[in-house]
């Protein structure tokens, strides 16, 4: 069974509270129980994991290259920011999808920079959860 490693980084437990008008109404609670759903109805497994804390996301990423087949990764604020993130996931050798909820580059300057982007697979944003959605389809296609 493929195994694939979720991401949500910093402050995407907030959804559904922050900045509606940007994020939208959704909750992280429903995005993961329809990630959940989806990976059940094409048969993968799923590890979901939330954190504020860049490190904590580097130790999950520089583990995943022995226990996963992919990263989905929304990495929020580090987006912009995290080298170390960005070194982790070349460093795991695994496919990764990044998604985001909003569309970054109709955004503040600061946030239309990624550097997790060039180390991707690909990239799906703008599309609120859809985002979520289409990039798990999408890996599990590719792995």
């Amino acid at each position: 069974m493929k195994k694939i490693l979720v991401i949500h980084g910093p402050n995407l437990s907030l959804l559904g509270k922050r900045e509606p008008q940007i994020y939208g109404m959704v909750t992280l609670k429903q995005i993961n129980a329809k990630l959940k759903s989806i990976a059940k109805k094409k048969k993968v497994s799923l590890t979901i994991i939330q954190s504020n804390h860049e490190g904590e996301i580097v130790d999950a990423i520089t583990k995943a290259s022995s226990r996963y087949q992919g990263v989905l990764i929304n990495p929020a604020a580090y987006t912009h920011t995290s080298v170390a993130i960005r070194d982790a996931l070349v460093a795991s050798g695994l496919p990764t999808v990044e998604v985001h909820l909003s569309n970054i580059y109709s955004r503040e300057e600061f946030r239309q920079k990624s550097l997790i982007s060039p180390v991707a697979k690909g990239v799906i944003l703008g599309f609120g959860q859809q985002s979520y959605y289409l990039g798990l389809e999408t890996l599990i296609e590719i792995i």
